[in-house]
């Protein structure tokens, strides 16, 4: 069994207040899950307006299937307009 986890980090640059950026990354994180099939939370700077870190995990049988996976979340997300892409961190585990 691997595990893939992806730490994220992202700036909402928009974003006035806490309300606003969790309104972007709810919207982001449901998208995420429904299309890739994997478990994804809010993990840091809560109190931020503008930043957010995610955690996304994944589990297989291939770390290669895996790390398709998390590379997609990461295009998926460096594609979308509302939330800026910083940093990410992928680690794998077996």
């Amino acid at each position: 069994m691997i595990t893939g986890i992806l730490e994220i980090r992202l700036m909402v640059r928009e974003a006035r207040s806490l309300k606003d950026k969790r309104r972007v990354i709810k919207s982001l994180r449901d998208r995420i899950r429904n299309k890739f099939n994997v478990s994804i939370a809010e993990v840091g700077a809560l109190d931020s307006h503008q930043q957010a870190i995610l955690g996304v995990a994944a589990v297989a049988n291939d770390q290669q299937f895996v790390n398709s996976v998390l590379s997609s979340v990461i295009n998926h997300i460096a594609a979308n307009t509302k939330a800026q892409l910083v940093d990410y961190e992928m680690e794998f585990y077996s």
